[in-house]
């Protein structure tokens, strides 16, 4: 079992291609050590991240890309089995890539940023209604508010003071900027998607 991420730079036309370091960068850490990951038609692209890491993995790719304001990022994600694995991820195949460009191709309906598809429908309906309340905040994220959660991502072990050291910021202005993205409130849905899919994976 993999997951394929699937997205898009919304208005990539309007905007610089500062967007295009930040992205790359972020496929790079986001895939890990398989380094699978593609950019195509100049604003898409496709990962391989663990299963697991899939929330994460798109919370810290949407915080790279807004980082870069008005960008903002379209995603995704697809779990499943993988039935061809070739040197390309475009050139691969099975249920991931599959369920992935589903979800990816019913954003625009749902008029939502980020969604998942898997072969368990209770699943999906259960963590699209979380991600749908995560988005009210991360869909309005600023510029600084993205640089702590991708700073916070990448630090995962570290204090806010430390993180402020890093930042060259105050911890207190660390803090509030962590505390406008709901930056608890999503790891706790990090936390929740990661049992239910251990539970769905033991079904």
């Amino acid at each position: 079992m993999i997951c394929i991420i699937t997205g898009d730079i919304v208005g990539s036309r309007k905007i610089k291609d500062s967007w295009l370091l930040s992205l790359k960068t972020a496929l790079k850490i986001v895939s890990g050590q398989n380094s699978k990951w593609e950019i195509y038609r100049g604003d898409s692209f496709q990962v391989e991240v663990e299963p697991e890491n899939a929330i994460r993995a798109a919370a810290y790719l949407k915080a790279c890309i807004r980082v870069n304001k008005p960008a903002d990022v379209r995603m995704g994600i697809g779990i499943g089995d993988i039935k061809n694995k070739r040197k390309k991820l475009s050139e691969s195949s099975g249920d991931a890539f599959v369920n992935s460009g589903a979800a990816f191709d019913s954003l625009k309906q749902a008029k939502v940023n980020l969604a998942i598809k898997t072969d368990s429908a209770d699943f999906d309906e259960e963590i699209n209604v979380l991600i749908k309340l995560s988005l009210i905040s991360m869909d309005s994220w600023g510029v600084v508010a993205a640089e702590m959660v991708k700073l916070a991502l990448e630090n995962n072990n570290l204090l806010q003071s430390e993180l402020a050291a890093i930042s060259g910021r105050t911890q207190s202005s660390v803090s509030e900027a962590l505390k406008r993205a709901h930056y608890t409130e999503i790891m706790e849905m990090d936390r929740l998607y990661r049992k239910k899919l251990n539970q769905m994976i033991l079904k």
